[in-house]
């Protein structure tokens, strides 16, 4: 019984301090919003502000439709009250490498070292145990971060929302020059991407390295309303996919040579053939049909799986297969 009660009291005493942080950091709120954050009963908010009013935080309801629960301009609580765990994570968010990239190593070393100092003992040892333990390398294999020399200034431009004048390679190669206003950054696999818009249009996205020229223009822009960077790369990438995938093959796999496929395929997209697929053929062998970007693509892809695939579908594919390895017996002869 000790037990349980100890543990409610934590649960308590860990939500009192959220509900007190998420004032502190959102200024005024309703009852329903603070049930809905906490994931509690609004009598629940109603208790637990009591209990902070009586603990001396100087929490007060304005009355009415437009009320809600705010505290004393003014107050600051000096608690974090990050557990081993929460302090560990915030050093597992921090990548050095896209931070010197923005220009911003010195200042998240600075930052790092003032967190540590201001973390109790326990989760201190434990957050310096995790950055002795675990690294973030964000490139994939056998692959370098891109080149980005105008990276600083277009943070820079995104945090002041200040127009851009660039000189833009696009694919082609065919070069651009575009005015536009910078609505944020996104870090793809090494790759950096900014989400802008011409003046008047919608946003879109623009590749840092390939930009040739860039100057800063004076004045600043408003970002549009209800515009969320998060909300808006998702539905690029989704779209993008979508996009990309423009034809499908239909294919035997050897037994036992999913893992293979998907290394060459895409987890993700091999994945989604499987789950769809019907049993095996009598020797083991499974038909599957899968998106690819191209006929030709898919010819590159599926000869790296050598005898362990055979195209069934389209036509076309088969005999971009018979040609490639027609070619491949005249050089090994």
């Amino acid at each position: 019984m000790a037990y349980v009660r100890n543990t409610m009291a934590g649960m308590r005493a860990s939500r009192l301090l959220s509900l007190l942080l998420l004032l502190q950091s959102r200024g005024r709120m309703t009852a329903p919003e603070l049930a809905a954050e906490l994931e509690v009963s609004v009598r629940t908010i109603y208790r637990d502000v009591e209990a902070l009013s009586a603990a001396g935080v100087p929490v007060y309801a304005d009355r009415g439709p437009a009320g809600g629960y705010q505290l004393l301009d003014g107050y600051r609580t000096r608690l974090n009250g990050l557990t081993s765990e929460e302090a560990s994570s915030l050093f597992l968010a921090g990548l050095p490498g896209p931070a010197a990239e923005l220009g911003l190593a010195k200042v998240a070393a600075n930052a790092e070292l003032k967190l540590l100092a201001a973390l109790p003992p326990e989760p201190r040892s434990h957050a310096s145990r995790m950055r002795e333990r675990f690294l973030l390398d964000v490139p994939g294999w056998y692959r370098t971060n891109d080149d980005v020399p105008h990276l600083s200034e277009v943070a820079e431009a995104v945090w002041e929302q200040r127009p851009l004048r660039m000189t833009y390679r696009r694919w082609g190669p065919r070069e651009i020059e575009r005015v536009i206003h910078p609505y944020g950054l996104v870090l793809k696999g090494g790759s950096w991407y900014m989400v802008a818009a011409p003046p008047g249009e919608d946003p879109r996205t623009y590749r840092v390295a390939r930009i040739l020229s860039l100057q800063t223009l004076p004045g600043a822009f408003s970002r549009p309303e209800g515009f969320e960077l998060s909300g808006f790369w998702r539905a690029y990438a989704k779209e993008f996919r979508e996009r990309m995938y423009t034809a499908e093959v239909v294919i035997r796999l050897a037994p036992g040579r999913g893992d293979l496929l998907a290394y060459t395929m895409g987890a993700d997209v091999v994945g989604a053939a499987l789950a769809v697929a019907g049993e095996p053929g009598p020797e083991g062998w499974l038909t599957l049909t899968v998106p690819v970007e191209s006929l030709t693509h898919a010819r590159w892809l599926l000869l790296r799986m050598g005898a362990d695939v055979e195209v069934l579908e389209p036509p076309e594919l088969r005999a971009l297969m018979r040609e490639a390895v027609a070619e491949l017996g005249k050089l090994y002869e």
